[in-house]
């Protein structure tokens, strides 16, 4: 059975989201959040807090135990960019592009 959870439109983006996300597919849930603690990240805490989520979504929803849970799959999307401008010389304007995501994280277990 494969579980869920979002994290819809978080501000950083989708790019330096995915350097974190990589690095718990396919691993145990438990050692996931394990290695989440100690990656020197910003975006590692926004992930970490989607999984114990998804953790809890299969605990209370499925009544799957957080032992035998496994990250099936992870990933993260761009969602709406925020478009704004500054003042440059001589009358121009350079873009300012902020860009936010969303964090899926899906575990799989046995019910």
């Amino acid at each position: 059975m494969e579980v869920e959870a979002t994290y819809k439109n978080f501000r950083m983006s989708a790019q330096k989201v995915r350097e974190v996300v990589r690095q718990i597919q396919g691993l145990n849930a438990q050692q996931a959040l394990a290695v989440l603690q100690f990656v020197p990240r910003k975006s590692a805490r926004a992930v970490a807090q989607t999984l114990k989520s998804a953790i809890a979504n299969a605990e209370n929803n499925h009544q799957l135990k957080p032992e035998s849970l496994v990250v099936h799959r992870a990933f993260a999307q761009t969602a709406v960019s925020f478009k704004r401008f500054i003042p440059k010389a001589r009358g121009s304007a350079g873009p300012i592009i902020k860009r936010s995501c969303h964090i899926k994280i899906i575990v799989s277990g046995k019910a």
